[in-house]
């Protein structure tokens, strides 16, 4: 019998201890997409040197106090994909959570109508066909639902053990690891 598979969209993939892809090594990823055909999502908390008034002008408008580049993944790092909380979620190019999703692909900012807040990704993390799901099945990924306060957070580097935290239980011991455990 073949279940059908349930869609991870708008949930978070927090790197497991056994995942030490450099990639994603201590990431947490927003899925935005995710059925038979692959997945995608971005990365939320890496941030980059760059600015987004110096990177990319034209969005500066767009976004929060924190104002840097985001990496959003290893796939197309020069693709820029931007999230925002819509106070229109109709205006979205694809909703995620709530009223948090993608601006479409080509908009003029002046369409948008009003964002609360909105965070500019460069690159983005994708799976082909089944690959997520045999990545779950390994237990390189821990899943939790996403809160739109984790798509935002004033503090990414905290946001791997501040999930973990939320979730409790082992994964709040699984917080407390150091980032190298054979120098404790």
């Amino acid at each position: 019998m073949i279940m059908a598979m349930e869609s991870l969209k708008g949930h978070l993939l927090i790197a497991g201890p056994s995942l030490v892809d450099a990639n994603f090594w201590r990431t947490v990823v927003l899925v935005g997409e995710h059925s038979e055909e692959g997945a995608l999502g971005v990365i939320l908390n890496r941030a980059s040197e760059a600015t987004v008034d110096e990177a990319l002008p034209e969005l500066a408008v767009l976004v929060d106090d924190l104002g840097v580049v985001h990496v959003g993944g290893p796939v197309q790092p020069s693709a820029i994909v931007v999230l925002a909380d819509f106070v229109e979620p109709e205006r979205a190019g694809s909703l995620v959570l709530d009223s948090v999703g993608f601006l479409p692909a080509e908009v003029d900012p002046d369409s948008l109508g009003e964002l609360r807040r909105a965070r500019v990704y460069a690159g983005f993390a994708g799976w082909g066909p089944g690959q997520l799901d045999g990545e779950l099945e390994e237990g390189s990924w821990i899943v939790e639902p996403a809160l739109p306060e984790d798509v935002f957070t004033a503090e990414p580097d905290a946001l791997w053990s501040g999930v973990l935290k939320r979730k409790g239980g082992p994964f709040g011991v699984l917080a407390l690891m150091p980032p190298n455990p054979s120098l404790n």
